[in-house]
C-alpha cells in the first residue's frame, strides 16, 4: 500500500503520540508500519474518526490543508458566513503557493475574521501553522510545533463530517478518507458536493 500511497508512507510510530488513541483504536492499528496501513486498519475497525485524525497528521502539510479544503467543499453550507468562505479561499491560495509567507499569514488573518467554528476556518489555520513563524512580522520567530497543522485539519474534517446533517458523519468520513487516499496517490482529492 505504501507504494500506491506515497504521501501516506511515513512511519506510523512517530505519529502515535499526536493521536492520543484510546485502547480499542490502539489495538486496531497493532502491527501497522506505515500511516497508510494504520488508516486502513482503523477504517476496517469502524474507527473512521481516528482514521481521519491519522490522515490529517500523516499527509504532508500542504496536502493535509488541501484535504481539509476538499472536505469543507464536499459539505456545502448555504448559510456559510462570507468570512468563512474567504478563509477557505485563503487556505487554497496558500496550497497553490506554499512557499509564499504572505499567503500563509493571509490565511490566518482570514481565519481570525471567523468564529473558528467551520472547517473552512480550520483549513486556513492549518495553512498558517504549516511553518514559518507564528509571531507577528518583525518579531523574533516562533515556529509552530510540528503537529499543529494536523490538529487544525483533523478538527476541520470532523466539523465537515457533522455539518448540517450529523447523522451522515460516518458515510461522509468514508468519502473523506477516499479523498485522502487519492491525494496521497498524487490526485486532487476532489469530492462532489453533497446534495440535500
Amino acid at each position: 500500500m505504501a507504494e500506491t500511497l506515497p504521501k501516506l508512507a511515513s512511519p506510523l510510530v512517530p505519529l502515535l503520540p499526536r493521536l492520543e488513541l484510546d485502547p480499542p483504536a490502539a489495538s486496531a492499528i497493532a502491527g501497522a508500519q506505515t500511516a497508510a496501513e494504520g488508516i486502513a486498519k482503523l477504517e476496517a475497525a469502524g474507527l473512521r474518526n481516528e482514521a481521519a485524525r491519522l490522515a490529517a497528521h500523516a499527509l504532508p502539510k500542504r496536502e493535509a490543508v488541501w484535504w481539509g479544503c476538499m472536505c469543507a467543499r464536499a459539505i456545502p453550507d448555504p448559510g456559510l458566513p462570507p468570512a468563512d468562505a474567504e478563509a477557505l479561499l485563503a487556505a487554497e491560495a496558500w496550497v497553490r503557493r506554499p512557499g509564499d509567507d504572505a499567503l500563509r499569514r493571509a490565511a490566518m488573518e482570514a481565519a481570525q475574521r471567523t468564529g473558528f467554528r467551520t472547517p473552512e476556518a480550520w483549513a486556513a489555520v492549518g495553512a498558517f501553522w504549516s511553518g514559518g513563524s507564528m509571531a507577528p512580522l518583525g518579531q523574533p520567530a516562533v515556529p509552530p510545533p510540528e503537529h499543529l497543522t494536523g490538529v487544525a485539519v483533523s478538527g476541520g474534517v470532523v466539523l465537515a463530517a457533522v455539518r448540517l446533517r450529523p447523522e451522515r458523519a460516518q458515510d461522509r468520513l468514508a468519502r473523506f478518507l477516499a479523498a485522502a487516499r487519492d491525494i496521497a496517490a498524487g490526485g486532487a482529492g476532489r469530492l462532489p458536493p453533497e446534495e440535500g
